[in-house]
C-alpha cells in the first residue's frame, strides 16, 4: 500500500518508515523480537538500554511497549530522523534523544549515562567501514556493563556462498519489485516525501548535506563481527538470529 504522508502526524511517519524499511527487510519484526527475547533472558526487564544509531527510534518503541520499566537513550546523527523520533516520542520520560557522530572520538561524552545494561542497534552500522567499525566497537566495550549486552542486527552476507547470494539477492528483488508495483515507497521515495513537509523540509536538507545519497560502508561477515567484539573486550559473541542475508550478532560482556 502506497504511504502518502503529510504534515507533522509523527505517528505516521513513524509507520511509514517501518513500512518503508520492512520492503527491504520483510523479516525485520522477527530480529527485532529475537532482539528483545535476548535482552529479557540476560539482562532483565527494566533495562537501561542505548539504542545507537537510532534514527526514528524504532527499536525503543518496541523495547518500551514489551518492558514498561526499560529506559532507553536514543543516539543519531540524522537530523530528519530524530525529528521523527522526537516527535513521536514527546512526552514520554523513558526515552531521550541525544544528537551525535559515531566517528567522532568523542561522541561518547554526550550520553547521559556512563553504563549501559545492553546497547542495540539494526541495519545501521553497515555504514561505517570495518576500520570505525572496530574503534566503535572498543568504545561499546566501556559502555556496556559487566553482564551486558550488545546487539547489532545488519547485513551480513557469507562471502563463502557466492552462488546461494547470488540466488537470495535475484529472489528478494524479485519480490521487491513485485511490492514496488503494488505502490510500496523505496528509499528514494520516502525521502521525497519528507522534503515536502514543511517540518521534515530543513531536517532533509541538512540530512542529505552530512550523508549525500546513502553513506559507503562495509559488511562484513558474522564471523568478523563476533571476532571483533570479542578483540574489544566482550567475554562471548555469537550469531543468534539469521536470515539468509543478515544476522543477529550478541555479545556478552
Amino acid at each position: 500500500m502506497t504511504e502518502h504522508v503529510t504534515g507533522t502526524d509523527w505517528q505516521s511517519w513513524q509507520h511509514s518508515w517501518d513500512r518503508q524499511q520492512e520492503w527491504y527487510l520483510p523479516d525485520r519484526e522477527e530480529r527485532f523480537g529475537v532482539m528483545l527475547d535476548m535482552v529479557e533472558a540476560l539482562v532483565g526487564t527494566a533495562p537501561r538500554v542505548l539504542d545507537l544509531a537510532c534514527g526514528t527510534g524504532t527499536i525503543s518503541d518496541r523495547l518500551l511497549k514489551r518492558f514498561p520499566k526499560a529506559e532507553s537513550v536514543g543516539v543519531d546523527l540524522d537530523p530528519a530522523l530524530l525529528a521523527i523520533a522526537e516527535g513521536y516520542f514527546e512526552g514520554e520520560d523513558r526515552v531521550r534523544f541525544v544528537r551525535a557522530d559515531l566517528k567522532d572520538p568523542r561522541w561518547t561524552e554526550a550520553l547521559p549515562h556512563d553504563a549501559y545494561d545492553a546497547v542495540l542497534t539494526a541495519t545501521a552500522l553497515h555504514w561505517l567501514y570495518s576500520d570505525d567499525l572496530r574503534t566503535l566497537y572498543g568504545q561499546l566495550g566501556s559502555l556496556v556493563r559487566g553482564g551486558g549486552v550488545f546487539m547489532n542486527a545488519d547485513h551480513m552476507p557469507d562471502e563463502a556462498t557466492p552462488r546461494i547470494n547470488a540466488a537470495e539477492r535475484e529472489f528478494r528483488h524479485r519480490r521487491m519489485d513485485r511490492a514496488k508495483e503494488a505502490g510500496a515507497v523505496d528509499w528514494a521515495g520516502w525521502w521525497q516525501l519528507a522534503a515536502a513537509d514543511p517540518r521534515l523540509a530543513g531536517p532533509t536538507a541538512e540530512r542529505f548535506e552530512i550523508y549525500g545519497e546513502h553513506a559507503d560502508g562495509d559488511t562484513p561477515s558474522a564471523a568478523w563481527h563476533a571476532q571483533a567484539l570479542r578483540d574489544a573486550g566482550f567475554g562471548e559473541a555469537r550469531t543468534v538470529w539469521r536470515s539468509p542475508s543478515d544476522a543477529l550478532v550478541l555479545a556478552l560482556k
